[in-house]
């Protein structure tokens, strides 16, 4: 909870204009300590949400829900982790306002590819050959957890189907054949993530899903 309140005052205070925050518990077994960050957000007057799964759907389905409810200009989204910089997340925010795409996506630098366990830098790159290859998209880093994009663009990306994780890449090529622009954002990690360990039993439908995305005109 002191994360997602520390995040949340270091962009309100950087932030001319009133921040809508949604939190999407998909089925977490972990508390959150729900009553307290509502109080938080309560007391702080707040434009707050908090939607909760019974079941795990996936990371698609649960943001595709949160910005179902959105109801800003801008819709940017993230881990409940923060695990980038303040910095980064507002420049997502600032390439948004000052109307230079409809798209904005954080991409990794070298710098970040060293914090990242090595089968996990492994299969990060091996996806981004297999994108420049195979798709026909302006970015091949798709996978990075810091989004945003205008309200205009919402409807694309709720119309996306893929739940877990390559939801992303299906979200930009779609927003690519609909001829959104799209503008690359560097990004750096916090110096204190920890990556979680990644559920190797989605490879072979998230290979699946690869295929279906490239198969779809």
């Amino acid at each position: 909870m002191a994360n997602i309140i520390r995040n949340y005052n270091n962009i309100r205070e950087r932030v001319d204009e009133d921040i809508e925050v949604i939190l999407v518990n998909d089925g977490s077994t972990h508390t959150i300590t729900d009553k307290d960050l509502v109080d938080f957000f309560s007391e702080s007057e707040a434009n707050f949400s908090y939607l909760e799964s019974a079941t795990n759907k996936g990371k698609g389905h649960a943001i595709r829900w949160g910005v179902e409810q959105a109801e800003g200009d801008l819709i940017i989204y993230t881990d409940i982790d923060f695990p980038y910089t303040t910095d980064s997340f507002l420049n997502v925010y600032h390439a948004l306002r000052s109307n230079c795409c409809d798209v904005a996506v954080g991409v990794k630098d070298e710098q970040y590819y060293k914090h990242v366990p090595f089968i996990r830098r492994s299969l990060s790159r091996m996806l981004r050959v297999m994108t420049r290859s195979l798709l026909s998209i302006p970015i091949t880093d798709t996978q990075c957890g810091l989004k945003g994009f205008k309200r205009t663009v919402a409807d694309t990306f709720t119309d996306t189907k893929i739940n877990r994780y390559l939801f992303d890449l299906e979200f930009i090529r779609k927003a690519h054949k609909c001829g959104f622009k799209i503008l690359p954002i560097d990004i750096s990690l916090n110096k204190d993530v920890q990556f979680r360990r990644m559920n190797y039993s989605i490879l072979f439908p998230e290979l699946l899903n690869f295929f279906k995305i490239m198969s779809k005109k």
